[in-house]
């Protein structure tokens, strides 16, 4: 009977909530306005209109898993009501306050969410919706490209101390590499399902076109793209359903 319920569930509509930063708010940087703005076809808003599925987006812009985790408290009496709940995180938690790393570059300077506190709070994250009543989902992340993001986050301030602090400028794409591979291990620890964008970006050959001029935020193809990998997974979920 209930799995009988489940199937006719997806017949109709499947429920979706969204916790994560600003890739999965659908924040863009747009070059002629040249300032941030939310993509209107982000992929949230292309799964919403090409499948039945029913969307809640709680994510938010600079939202680190400390936040995030903080967020889902605000909403936990909604979980329940949602099939499943995906989780994007690690973006901004890797990130590091870079005016302070320009101004001292022979400190030690700390990311916003040491990578072993990041995977500790993400199991506690995923622990928690699944005690309210949800099945957590986790995306890895969108590639970086480290040229781009170094040249941005080095607006004025000293690029040479910055790149003094990282010994070579690729190490950004490294050290964000690091939270994704996290991210994966999280998800086998744990053993929910993870969805795997990083690799449909990186088999493109020149991925860093799906990107925005900041080096870091899926553009509106990223977002096509980030779409079309979850469609395959809702295919696939229809399909073993049927």
């Amino acid at each position: 009977m209930f799995m009988n319920s489940r199937k006719e569930r997806y017949k109709m509509n499947l429920s979706v909530c969204v916790f994560g930063d600003s890739v999965s708010k659908g924040v863009v940087f747009d070059s002629v306005l040249k300032k941030y703005i939310l993509l209107r076809d982000c992929f949230a808003n292309r799964i919403r209109g090409n499948f039945p599925v029913i969307i809640k987006n709680y994510s938010k812009f600079g939202c680190t898993v400390t936040r995030g985790m903080e967020l889902l408290r605000r909403h936990k009496n909604e979980l329940s009501g949602y099939d499943y709940t995906v989780l994007e995180f690690g973006g901004n938690d890797c990130d590091f306050d870079w005016a302070e790393v320009s101004a001292d570059p022979e400190q030690d300077h700390q990311p916003k969410t040491p990578v072993g506190v990041f995977e500790q709070k993400y199991e506690e994250l995923i622990e928690q919706v699944k005690k309210c009543g949800s099945r957590p989902v986790l995306l890895t992340l969108p590639p970086i490209d480290a040229k781009r993001y170094f040249e941005w986050i080095s607006k004025g301030l000293n690029p040479g101390a910055i790149l003094e602090w990282l010994g070579d400028i690729e190490h950004i794409y490294r050290w964000h590499e690091r939270y994704n591979l996290a991210v994966c291990r999280v998800a086998k620890e744990c053993g929910v399902p993870l969805i795997d964008i990083s690799s449909a970006f990186l088999e493109r050959h020149h991925y860093q076109d799906l990107l925005c001029d900041d080096g870091i935020h899926p553009n509106e193809k990223g977002h096509r793209l980030i779409s079309a990998v979850i469609g395959n997974t809702i295919k696939q979920l229809q399909t073993a359903t049927a």
